[in-house]
C-alpha cells in the first residue's frame, strides 16, 4: 500500500512500526532534535531515519513543529472550558459555528461532542472581565447558539501535548 493510501484511502490510519513509534516519541520530546541526534538515540543510520521523518511528515502523522511557550511566564490569564449547546444540530449551521470558532484567537481548542453538549471550548483570555466580554459579546452573538456553561480552571495539574503511542 502506498503512503497515500495509507493516509487518504479506506483505512485513514498510517502503518506505523516501532522505529516510526519512536521517532514520533523523540519528536514530541523535543522537536528540536535533528536527524543525527535521532539516529544515535535510536541506533539506525541518518538516512533512514531522514526518509521515516519525511514520510511522516508526507502521510501527514507528523502535522506541524511548533513551540509550546509558558503563558503564565508572559502575561496573567484565565483558562475557561465552555460547554456550548447549538439550538439546530445540523451540519451546515455545525460547520458554521466551527468556521466561526476558528476565527476567535481566544479560542485555543474546540470540540465537536456527544452528549449533554454540542462543542467544548478552551478558551484562554487575560481575566475575568475579558472572558465576560468574550462569552456575552462574541460567543453568545453567535447565530443559532442556545447556551454556554462556563467552568473556570483553578489549577492545572497535568498538561500534554504527546501523543500516546501504542
Amino acid at each position: 500500500m502506498s503512503d497515500i493510501d495509507q493516509s487518504k484511502g479506506n483505512n485513514p490510519h498510517a502503518e506505523l512500526d516501532e522505529i516510526d513509534k519512536s521517532i514520533l516519541r523523540i519528536l514530541q520530546a523535543d522537536a528540536k532534535k535533528n536527524v543525527k541526534e535521532i539516529s544515535a538515540e535510536i541506533g539506525i543510520t541518518k538516512t533512514p531515519i531522514y526518509e521515516r521523518i519525511k514520510r511522516l511528515e508526507r502521510i501527514g502523522v507528523i502535522s506541524n513543529y511548533v513551540a509550546l511557550i509558558d503563558i503564565r511566564r508572559i502575561m496573567s490569564s484565565l483558562t475557561v472550558f465552555c460547554a456550548v449547546t447549538l439550538d439546530v444540530q445540523k451540519a451546515d449551521h455545525i460547520e458554521a459555528f466551527a468556521g466561526a470558532i476558528g476565527e476567535m484567537s481566544e479560542v485555543t481548542e474546540c470540540y465537536l461532542a456527544g452528549g449533554g453538549f454540542d462543542f467544548l471550548l478552551k478558551v484562554v483570555v487575560n481575566d475575568l472581565d475579558a472572558y465576560h466580554e468574550f462569552a456575552s459579546h462574541r460567543l453568545a452573538a453567535l447565530p443559532n447558539v442556545s447556551t454556554i456553561k462556563s467552568s473556570f480552571v483553578l489549577s492545572e495539574f497535568k498538561h500534554s501535548t504527546v501523543s500516546p503511542l501504542i
